[in-house]
């Protein structure tokens, strides 16, 4: 049985994690670099407060899809190696996530510069 993390451990392990992602997944990447693009237009539009929260929202929701399908992927990865059609299934639903939060949230993001 493992020992119980201190809250400090476990939130560096959640940086490293992050870090980690950011240094190896390009899509990762360039979901964040369109998060910093809907920042700054945020900052040239000056959006209201709740405009703010619901694109904080949206961004946050994106990356966090992005990590889960890296996750999943690199479960896939370790569990069964070889070339499986119910894995490459299971990693193309996963992308499919990220895919409809990146449109939902881009959808939101272009109603709230509208």
């Amino acid at each position: 049985m493992r020992h119980p993390r201190s809250l400090l451990s476990s939130f560096r392990c959640a940086l490293t994690g992050l870090a980690w992602a950011f240094q190896t997944q390009r899509n990762l990447r360039l979901h964040v670099a369109a998060s910093f693009l809907a920042v700054l237009a945020g900052l040239l539009a000056e959006l209201s407060v709740w405009k703010w929260c619901v694109l904080a929202g949206c961004l946050g929701l994106v990356v966090a899809a992005e990590l889960l399908n890296t996750a999943i992927e690199m479960l896939c990865d370790r569990v069964i190696p070889e070339l499986d059609e119910g894995v490459r299934r299971i990693k193309d639903v996963a992308a499919a996530a990220v895919l409809v939060c990146a449109g939902i949230s881009l959808l939101i993001g272009l109603l709230l510069f509208c």
